[in-house]
């Protein structure tokens, strides 16, 4: 019993001891709650250290109504919380429209990353541990991966535009001592039938090569993961001297084609990787990437070049490179009312506009008043002049001298007051309505 006592105490403490230097006191963390064990074990864990720091705990779980038992499983888990005074959200997904574009698995794990995306916390607590990270690092490498993919899972990976910082605080724990815990703390948890299908590549690791490989190396966990971390070494290489090779280039800016021509082939491909993951965008395979980087270099120089790959695109305007999420197809006549909100959404169009009360700067406020305010797309036609002492353009001409790339014309939302054209957002404001000096005014702009 004592090495037992022993047991339960370390794992909370080396819990402790993963968290306490990456998540400050009075931090909010939300936990990604699927109902079973790991997870489970891992509630337990932040819900005993949450007083010892002054954390605040929440949990997400994830309704993706494929099993037969997914209602079982949100019930479950809001029961739980319950019992733990722990905020719960369960969120609905609809995995139909994604499933024979990505499979299953790859679907269910991009419903699960938007929804915690939409969530509000500091950090996002996932409960994967070492087994799951030997289990990724020999899928990652029978995919091919590079020396990113092969990295694995990271303890803590940092917050970016996309995406909140992630903690994994159980990746040097076994899933046996995990199981251990739960026994001895009589934690309940469900089964998720699928994790026993041998036909999903991670199950059949897990169930029937793993086992064979722990009875030759029974440290096999301990050693994928130090070879996991010594890929991470080798990716965080590769990324200095693609910062290096990037010059003054800045996130959130178009990349210039001239820095790739002065590269070497590998050089330019590691650089075109950074450029793609900072942008968000998910890694090509290897000759998606090779093509790209031809087709960017080498096209003649009024070449309209797009290659797409997943649902992005990389597109090349006046020697710069672009990535973005390609858009499916959607209705021109789209109308968007605004009815004086601070922020606004056009799901249809993955755009988020902000409008920002000013003085002397942007919009008339009180022109704007007279009537009703409504944000449209291209229909053709329009025309606008940009400045009093300025003629009329037509907003062809006008986005062309503005330089907004061809991809982005057709998306650009037009702001109307009535049947009046106010302002191409982040282009140009109609003279008629533009502030003046001291006068309350509207700034608006759209959200990256």
């Amino acid at each position: 019993m004592a090495s037992l006592r022993k047991s339960k105490f370390s794992l909370v403490e080396r819990v402790a001891d993963a968290l306490l230097l990456a998540v400050p006191p009075k931090c909010s963390i939300l936990l990604g709650l699927s109902g079973g064990m790991d997870s489970v074990v891992l509630l337990h864990l932040l819900h005993t250290l949450a007083p010892r720091f002054d954390w605040q705990i929440s949990a997400l779980h994830v309704h993706h109504g494929i099993s037969p038992n997914a209602d079982t499983w949100a019930n479950f888990c809001t029961g739980l919380c319950t019992r733990y005074a722990i905020p719960l959200h369960v969120e609905h997904v609809d995995i139909a429209p994604l499933r024979d574009a990505h499979g299953i698995e790859a679907a269910a794990r991009k419903l699960r990353h938007a929804a915690f995306v939409k969530q509000s916390c500091d950090f996002v607590a996932l409960a994967q541990h070492a087994d799951d990270q030997a289990e990724t690092l020999l899928l990652q490498l029978l995919r091919g991966a590079g020396v990113k993919g092969a990295a694995a899972m990271p303890l803590l990976k940092p917050a970016n535009q996309h995406v909140h910082a992630t903690l994994r605080p159980l990746l040097d724990t076994p899933r046996s001592a995990l199981l251990e815990y739960a026994q001895q703390h009589s934690l309940q948890w469900v089964e998720d039938e699928s994790n026993t299908d041998d036909s999903y590549p991670r199950n059949f690791l897990r169930h029937r090569v793993l086992p064979q490989l722990e009875q030759r190396f029974p440290a096999y966990r301990a050693t994928l993961a130090r070879g996991a971390q010594h890929f991470a070494e080798a990716a965080e290489l590769l990324d200095e001297l693609a910062q290096q090779d990037a010059q003054e280039w800045v996130a959130d800016a178009p990349l210039d084609v001239s820095l790739l021509r002065t590269l070497s082939h590998s050089r330019g491909k590691n650089l075109l990787r950074y450029f793609l993951h900072r942008c968000g965008a998910p890694m090509p395979q290897d000759g998606q990437l090779d093509d790209m980087l031809r087709q960017l270099c080498t096209a003649r120089q009024d070449a309209a070049v797009c290659v797409g790959f997943g649902d992005w695109q990389v597109h090349r305007y006046q020697d710069k490179i672009y990535a973005l999420r390609a858009l499916g197809e959607f209705d021109q006549s789209l109308l968007l009312q605004w009815s004086g909100e601070a922020e606004l959404e056009w799901p249809a169009l993955n755009l988020r506009l902000m409008f920002s009360p000013a003085t002397g700067q942007g919009i008339s406020h009180a022109k704007l008043q007279r009537a009703p305010v409504s944000l449209r797309l291209r229909s053709g036609g329009e025309a606008l002049r940009p400045h009093p002492k300025a003629a009329t353009r037509s907003l062809k001409n006008l986005l062309q001298e503005c330089h907004v790339p061809p991809w982005q014309r057709e998306r650009l939302p037009l702001l109307y007051c009535g049947d009046e054209l106010v302002c191409v957002v982040g282009v140009a404001t109609a003279a008629a309505y533009q502030a003046q000096e001291n006068e309350a005014s509207m700034v608006v702009s759209l959200l990256p």
